[in-house]
């Protein structure tokens, strides 16, 4: 099959078994269902792309193996070109979607990251990881499926590590090991996207030291296997999220969920991880220099999408949007700032024996600390051009704005510049979703802390050597010890 149609992509979804809820619900159908159709159709858009010969060659690419045209977010990313391709893809769908669209996103960086991982422990070990994984990511290709990532476990109190927690579950970890495959216990949160996958590749959250192997596991689950809960979480939609005009002023959307694994069995053949803790922290390191180095282009997307509603407001406020030129600049440069510090980070790196590419640790990380900052700046500027309509959230809803009793009232003091009372209302909604609702991308702690970004920048950087630098620079010739404590 290799490259499916929205049609058959939706069809997919159709299959899985319901086992995801929200709000006590069980989902039968999340193609169709309030709180998940639009997760689905933001995804959906990239599968349109992939059949749209004037998209496509920026949503598919050769597979190394097949030599066959394939979904770009199932390919192997062996050059700098390819990972910048992933940037763009980012960026390209925020402004398809405004939002992010996570199963396209984070199980792709774990797959490349584990055909790493799964290469050095074959050499050390001598295991079949590698082949394993071979045969999982031709599957992939050949389905064209949409892989959620997830990392992050439920972790209990933060000063204890995951073998000192008091319920082991606290991590995600292997229960029972089996000639047949692996039993898992615990749960990943708030992952992106699964409502809208296929598959969900696991991967440890941490670093873990001999005392923790049983936490370190990375493997490929169907979305609906046995013994997985997938609980929809809520999101600052979710009291607008039933209604219909433009509340919800988007097709799209993105949601969260909590995995929650009661005694999940996993295949030999979808185990690419077991137990080898002392590669847990390479792990980590080769995920967040691709993820790192790729997020600046979510953000810059959605910025993008920002400046539009920002000029769209403008305007429908009565003003020309030339008053806020300068604002824009500011916007416009943030955004840059974050897509094309990740690119360097891209351009950077260097191949890894695997045969993947993997971006510079150091400048990635730096720009996650961007992606940590700027995005909120890009986001108040647009509320300040847009004004107390997008910001105060005192503003009617769609169901009054049409009222039979008030409804032409409503819409009589929501006129202001030459277009309609609804494009304005539109075009307000947009904009509050874009800077407070669930347009927002997980920027201050999406694909990691900031703070985690900044201990890797302070243990990259030489400062050190830097210092030396300086002290010949300065023609000093004497030593400047650091004081002791």
């Amino acid at each position: 099959m290799a490259l499916k149609t929205r049609t058959e992509y939706l069809a997919s979804l159709k299959k899985l078994f319901p086992n995801v809820y929200k709000f006590g619900e069980r989902i039968d159908d999340v193609t169709t269902h309030p709180a998940t159709r639009r997760v689905v159709e933001s995804h959906a858009r990239a599968y349109d792309g992939a059949n749209d010969p004037g998209r496509s060659s920026l949503f598919t690419t050769t597979s190394v193996f097949t030599g066959e045209n394939i979904h770009r977010h199932n390919s192997l990313m062996q050059s700098a070109e390819e990972v910048i391709f992933n940037s763009k893809l980012k960026r390209e769908m925020y402004r398809l979607t405004g939002t992010c669209t996570g199963a396209l996103c984070a199980g792709w960086n774990g797959m490349n990251t584990m055909w790493a991982i799964t290469y050095e422990i074959d050499s050390a070990l001598g295991t079949d990881y590698h082949q394993r994984l071979k045969k999982w990511v031709l599957k992939a290709e050949s389905e064209g499926w949409s892989v959620a990532g997830a990392l992050t476990d439920a972790k209990g109190n933060r000063s204890l590590k995951a073998s000192q927690q008091p319920d082991p579950d606290a991590h995600l970890r292997i229960s029972q090991v089996r000639e047949d495959g692996i039993v898992l216990r615990g749960a990943k949160l708030m992952i992106c996207g699964v409502a809208a996958s296929n598959e969900i590749f696991l991967l440890p959250g941490t670093a873990y030291g001999e005392a923790e192997r049983d936490f370190a596991v990375a493997c490929a689950v169907p979305r609906d296997v046995e013994g997985l809960t997938v609980l929809e979480t809520r999101r600052p939609s979710d009291s607008r999220e039933q209604e219909e005009g433009f509340d919800i002023p988007t097709e799209t959307g993105i949601t969260q969920a909590y995995l929650i694994f009661e005694d999940v069995f996993v295949p030999k053949e979808r185990v690419f991880f077991c137990k080898e803790f002392a590669y847990t922290g390479k792990i980590i390191q080769i995920f967040t220099a691709i993820y790192r180095a790729c997020i600046g282009a979510c953000v810059a997307g959605q910025g993008d999408v920002m400046i539009g509603a920002a000029i769209l407001m403008a305007r429908a406020n009565g003003l020309s949007s030339r008053t806020f030129s300068s604002k824009f600049v500011e916007m416009a440069v943030n955004n840059e700032t974050t897509f094309t510090m990740g690119v360097g980070s891209i351009a950077l790196g260097s191949r890894h024996p695997s045969g993947i590419w993997i971006p510079d640790s150091l400048t990635a990380h730096a720009n996650k600390v961007h992606v940590a900052t700027l995005p909120y700046e890009t986001k108040r500027i647009c509320q300040e051009i847009g004004g107390g309509i997008v910001e105060t959230g005192c503003f009617p809803s769609c169901r009054d704005f049409h009222d039979a009793r008030y409804g032409k009232l409503v819409q009589k003091y929501i006129k202001a510049g030459s277009c309609s009372p609804e494009a304005r209302a539109r075009a307000a909604r947009l904009t509050e979703w874009l800077t407070l609702g669930a347009g927002v991308p997980g920027c201050m702690h999406g694909g990691g802390s900031p703070d985690g970004a900044r201990l890797v920048v302070r243990s990259l950087t030489p400062m050190d050597k830097y210092a030396e630098m300086a002290r010949k620079l300065a023609g000093i010739t004497e030593e400047i010890p650091e004081p002791g404590k």
